[in-house]
């Protein structure tokens, strides 16, 4: 998608704010990520607005995009992160996240990741299976510390979203099943390392309905009556992520406020906290990935295929999940043809359009890939020998190198 209000079309170029992809690509080499901060600080800005009248506190999901300037630029605007390893645990802290507003997720934490978070001094660890809870019990009295523990429910909502992506659902691995909570509430009373404070759940990513937030909030606050019926003083209810972006303009995302409109009156007076961890609905649209066209070919059946230098090693979504990435020609031409936007790797699932309108560039120019923010180069890969991109922060007319283009050095620096 095109957020016009960050990428837009000047003298026929697009440009990000006030910097044409143009130029960018001739200082920094392609393919480049290109991120308007001006973006990330208004989707932020947005949802904070929606969710206003209700106690809360946003934590970005780094997951969907780790780049320290992009994590630094939330945590300025008041954010805290959500992370899901110790690594983004040390990105978040790098990126000058206070650790006391850090929550650590994730459903296969190591020891060592659980030490790291408890003596970081983050908000809270949520746990995901019993085995876990006792693990983080275990570290906490190997330390003398007492560990501020979320448990993450599996509310068993199946949201309608790419079966990849959906989290809510018994048949995945995440979160506790309502019918083993008892034996949970009754494991705390054994173990004195740990404190229950939140219940958290996440039902997956790009759901597009809100009513099954609302079907999901509805059980985690029964949840909420039981654990402070047994005498648990719950602090926060974390509602997760997965607010949709849109990234098809034929499937246009409903708006934030559709989803507080729902979610505000179930919540508001309840007692608690509510933790949000938008990480896609704040960093999605907020970067492009420009490439160069180096070939055009047509084959035999007159299908015709646009080659450019970037690929699944820089966005695998196209290829893993079979999503929509809208590809604008940086110049503007009068002509379009129909085609296939591939990448150099030797995969057929190398990918960023089929079949699809597009203007009539020829070799040597730019195109520039949508909404590649999220997921984009937090899942990139060295496969075929290829070299992670250079990526740029736009704010109004100033450019900032937020990250190096690797070198064949850095392919081999740890090999032996």
């Amino acid at each position: 998608m095109l957020d016009s209000h960050f990428f837009s079309f000047s003298d026929g170029i697009l440009c990000c704010e006030s910097v044409a992809l143009d130029e960018l690509a001739r200082q920094f080499g392609t393919p480049l990520f290109v991120t308007s901060r001006q973006s990330l600080v208004s989707q932020y800005r947005s949802f904070e607005e929606a969710f206003a009248s209700l106690p809360h506190f946003t934590c970005y999901s780094v997951k969907a995009n780790f780049n320290l300037a992009v994590i630094r630029t939330l945590a300025e605007e008041g954010c805290g992160c959500d992370v899901n390893s110790g690594g983004e645990l040390y990105r978040a802290l790098t990126a000058g996240v206070p650790a006391n507003k850090i929550i650590m997720a994730g459903v296969g934490k190591s020891e060592a990741e659980i030490k790291y978070g408890l003596t970081s001094g983050v908000m809270m660890i949520k746990a995901e299976s019993i085995s876990e809870l006792k693990a983080i019990n275990s570290v906490a009295e190997h330390l003398g510390k007492v560990a501020q523990v979320g448990v993450r429910i599996n509310p068993n909502v199946t949201a309608e979203t790419h079966p990849y992506i959906t989290t809510g659902d018994s048949k995945e691995k995440f979160g506790i099943d309502e019918a083993g909570l008892g034996e949970v509430f009754e494991l705390f009373k054994t173990l004195p390392n740990l404190e229950l404070h939140g219940l958290d759940m996440h039902i997956g990513s790009q759901i597009f309905d809100p009513e099954y937030y609302v079907a999901a909030t509805q059980k985690l606050l029964e949840v909420l009556e039981s654990a402070r019926h047994l005498g648990f003083d719950i602090k926060w209810l974390d509602l997760g992520g997965g607010f949709p972006v849109t990234y098809d303009p034929q499937k246009p995302a409903p708006p934030i406020t559709k989803f507080a409109e729902k979610l505000i009156p179930m919540l508001q007076d309840k007692g608690v906290t509510v933790i949000f961890e938008p990480g896609r609905f704040i960093a999605a649209n907020a970067s492009v990935i420009v490439t160069k066209i180096l070939y055009r070919k047509k084959n035999q059946i007159g299908k015709e295929f646009f080659i450019v230098d970037a690929g699944m090693t820089e966005l695998i979504r196209p290829a893993l999940y079979q999503s929509h990435h809208e590809v604008l020609s940086v110049k503007q031409h009068d002509r379009s043809v129909v085609a296939d936007v591939v990448g150099p790797i030797c995969e057929s699932s190398d990918f960023f359009a089929r079949h699809r309108t597009i203007d009539d560039a020829p070799e040597g120019e730019l195109l520039a890939v949508l909404s590649s923010g999220a997921y984009g180069a937090v899942m990139s890969s060295n496969y075929n020998g290829r070299l992670r991109p250079a990526e740029v922060m736009v704010d109004g007319d100033e450019v900032t190198l937020t990250r190096r283009r690797e070198t064949y050095e850095q392919l081999v620096q740890n090999e032996l």
